[in-house]
């Protein structure tokens, strides 16, 4: 007989898992957490459109349940392997809508063998918070919006606290139901649906417009699309109004749902595309919003985070960080150096300079930080290697954009500045993201030597592009190196076009 194995959850960790059955798509999420990190091993996503079966009378109809079951089929085998302790099933606003829902909720109960819990509106906007706040870490309020199937959740939150939360009855498969009959895609379409979106939202207005938010994130769904589409367009920014107008006018052009062809949508939310995008601009309208980030968690992660004891006590960035660094051997002395020195010429730049927005030093931090991510493979072009690794791997407590910026700035700390680097970033952080990459590219050769000791105070003069580093007096002579290496440094920023004075 084989002896059974414990295994100790220190060392070998454990397992948890989070059901959401949303109104859209039923999701599945499985995390290992083991030594404190939390590596999510499986997702998985169905298409079940529950809300499409609700009729006037607001009761499911059997085909739309059947399918929610047999999706629930799927999930139930992987689920075996888990604690119940660790296990987490909810569902959201069409199980709360449904007149019917006991009927679907216990042959899913028995399907799952795991009890299902039909959450309130406001319990789902905290819940999805939560998962906000775990995984897209920000200073000050945040705005954050979800937009699901039959729901839609707005809340404004500090930290990981939320302040004031609505769950509204909206969303996009209930509103392609309504305003977009028989797949049809016109100006009136859209205005109707726009309508309704703004009556439900403008008596909520100004109890978030009352707040002076700093950040405003989109969770899942239809802020996910458009975000995929911006990356496939090649555009690096946060999610605008111009450019939901502008999608809003393509969609038109395309008259009918099986016409749609938007690069970077894909097929699975063409269905419900149109409807989730009137209900976000309607959203940008009524509150204001200039620009919003995806963010990275919702409903899921905070379900999985609230069941870990002591996570709320850790610092999500400075735990991404700490585990990147460890992951990839990076010299942790070295890189706290670079960043100590970076952070001191940024503190003046922004001084001098009215250029700092998306969390400038986070950014420049993180960047720092992992600027020698890509020593992992190899030398010679390890700024390469590294801003390959940053684009696949998940970094979490920021945000999408700002896991580009700090990419980018990794690809191009060392070497040859390639021309207009920034560009596919909107106008609007293109300054900022410039002079980050001059002040990085600048302390990785102050701390050549692997070692603090020797760098001195330095005083950084801006006057536009034209930047004067000023060195304690001799200190340049009696560091012939790094001299000699900053003089390459001056050679390749005015091949960029920038001025640099060192003296």
């Amino acid at each position: 007989m084989q002896a059974e194995i414990q295994h100790d959850t220190q060392s070998y960790g454990e397992y948890y898992a989070a059901v959401d059955l949303g109104s859209n798509s039923f999701h599945m999420v499985i995390v290992h957490v083991v030594n404190g990190s939390v590596q999510i091993i499986g997702k998985v996503k169905q298409k079940v459109r529950l809300a499409s079966g609700l009729d006037d009378d607001l009761a499911l109809d059997d085909i739309s349940m059947e399918r929610g079951w047999q999706c629930l089929q799927t999930f139930s085998e992987r689920l075996q392997d888990i604690p119940a302790s660790n296990i987490k099933v909810v569902a959201t606003a069409t199980l709360r809508l449904a007149t019917n829902a006991h009927i679907f909720i216990r042959k899913a109960e028995e399907i799952l063998k795991h009890k299902l819990d039909v959450i309130s509106g406001e319990e789902e906007a905290r819940q999805i918070y939560l998962g906000v706040a775990y995984t897209s870490a920000n200073q000050g309020n945040s705005l954050v919006i979800d937009i699901g199937g039959a729901s839609t959740e707005i809340i404004i939150g500090n930290d990981m606290q939320p302040i004031h939360l609505k769950s509204l009855d909206m969303g996009c498969v209930t509103f392609m139901e309504r305003y977009f009959e028989n797949g049809m895609i016109g100006e009136e379409n859209f205005r109707r649906a726009k309508a309704a979106a703004k009556a439900l939202i403008t008596p909520q207005a100004d109890a978030f417009l009352c707040f002076d938010w700093e950040n405003c994130l989109g969770a899942s769904g239809t802020p996910q699309a458009i975000t995929e589409i911006l990356v496939a367009q090649g555009i690096s920014d946060a999610i605008r109004l111009d450019y939901l107008r502008h999608l809003e006018l393509q969609c038109i052009e395309c008259g009918r749902i099986e016409n749609l062809d938007i690069e970077g949508l894909e097929d699975n939310r063409k269905a419900i595309f149109p409807s989730g995008l009137a209900i976000l601009i309607s959203l940008f309208e009524c509150l204001n919003i200039k620009h919003m980030n995806i963010s990275g968690g919702a409903l899921r992660e905070g379900l999985i985070y609230g069941m870990l004891d002591n996570v709320q006590e850790n610092d999500r960035r400075e735990q991404t960080l700490n585990q990147t660094m460890a992951r990839y051997h990076i010299d942790k002395s070295h890189a706290h150096a670079v960043k100590g020195v970076a952070l001191s010429l940024c503190h003046q730049l922004c001084s001098q300079q009215d250029i700092c927005h998306l969390d400038t030093e986070a950014i420049l931090s993180a960047a720092a930080i992992l600027h020698e991510t890509g020593l992992h493979i190899e030398y010679k072009k390890h700024h390469e290697h590294g801003a390959y690794i940053l684009s696949h791997i998940d970094l979490p407590g920021f945000t999408r954009l700002q896991r580009a910026a700090v990419r980018d700035l990794v690809s191009l700390h060392r070497l040859v500045i390639a021309p207009s680097p920034f560009s596919h970033y909107h106008a609007e952080y293109q300054p900022m993201l410039l002079g980050l990459l001059r002040i990085l590219r600048i302390s990785v050769v102050l701390c050549l030597r692997r070692q603090n000791k020797h760098i001195p105070n330095i005083e950084l003069e801006c006057h536009g592009e034209s930047w004067t580093l000023h060195f304690p007096e001799g200190w340049l002579k009696a560091h012939p190196l790094i001299n000699a290496e900053l003089a390459n440094e001056i050679w390749l920023q005015h091949k960029a076009g920038w001025e640099l004075i060192c003296e």
